[in-house]
């Protein structure tokens, strides 16, 4: 499978270890390198993001309504064994749920889940947005894509950033968003994680305004690998893109320097 990788390598490199991202829901690889990708560069290490198939420039797109979360993760194995040292993987929203079935099989010398999908899954998360938003979750049904939800940019505003966001940004993303794997968006109440199963450092990170993930489901989620946890203040889900992104960043970097090598 040809896969779309973003690389932003260090002037000077401090770790050996790489970084591996791995976006969400209708997102693709050029959501880490707005930010992160060159914010992680410039602190030493090698950094990397992968449009997983039928997103951005990565093939798959004919098939991408009935991709499943283990071809996901099958794309995520296929880039970080490319690299010279097994990464450190990192995943938003449902990369987080990606990354979570990738540790099942896979080592990682760390993880760190961005608003991750809850190792509980989303049904408990998703009933409520079902109730209070049946119009368009019935038109999610018929065109069977959950990437509607966020298809213009007030849609866009609603569930993944914060009310005083940048609102050209916002239009500016909201183009740049493409469909999802209705499979894959429905493997995420039922395709659920085995935390026994997951050894791996992990650092759980969440927004205090995520209209998507609550944070009592990210620190259940934290609690669940016995992980490190943060919920970050006055923040909404697309934190890479949040006009406080760098707050998120800088605080992944600490917890990174102190993990790997």
């Amino acid at each position: 499978m040809k896969l779309e990788i973003i690389s932003r390598e260090p002037s000077e490199k401090r770790f050996e270890t790489p970084l591996l991202f791995v976006h969400g829901t209708g997102h693709a690889a050029w959501c880490w390198d707005e930010f992160f990708l060159p914010y992680f560069a410039e602190k030493g290490f090698s950094a990397h993001a992968v449009s997983l198939r039928g997103h951005g420039a990565s093939e798959g797109r004919e098939k991408l309504k009935w991709t499943s979360i283990s071809d996901y993760v099958a794309d995520v194995f296929q880039v970080a064994s490319g690299l010279p040292k097994m990464p450190v993987i990192a995943g938003h929203s449902l990369g987080g749920l990606i990354v979570q079935k990738y540790l099942e099989k896979h080592d990682s010398p760390a993880a760190v889940l961005v608003a991750p999908s809850p190792s509980e899954g989303m049904f408990w998360t998703g009933l409520p947005l079902l109730f209070q938003h049946p119009l368009l979750f019935a038109k999610i049904a018929v065109k069977q894509d959950y990437a509607l939800m966020f298809s213009t940019p007030e849609l866009a505003k609603k569930f993944l950033f914060s009310d005083d966001a940048d609102e050209e940004k916002i239009a500016e993303y909201a183009g740049r968003f493409g469909s999802e794997s209705y499979r894959a968006n429905l493997e995420m109440v039922y395709n659920l994680p085995n935390p026994k199963k997951i050894k791996t450092n992990m650092l759980v990170v969440g927004a205090e305004h995520d209209a998507l993930i609550a944070p009592s489901k990210i620190e259940k989620t934290a609690r669940a690998y016995n992980a490190d946890c943060k919920i970050f203040p006055d923040m909404a889900h697309d934190m890479m893109l949040e006009r406080d992104w760098q707050k998120v960043a800088a605080f992944v970097s600490e917890w990174l320097e102190k993990k790997i090598q």
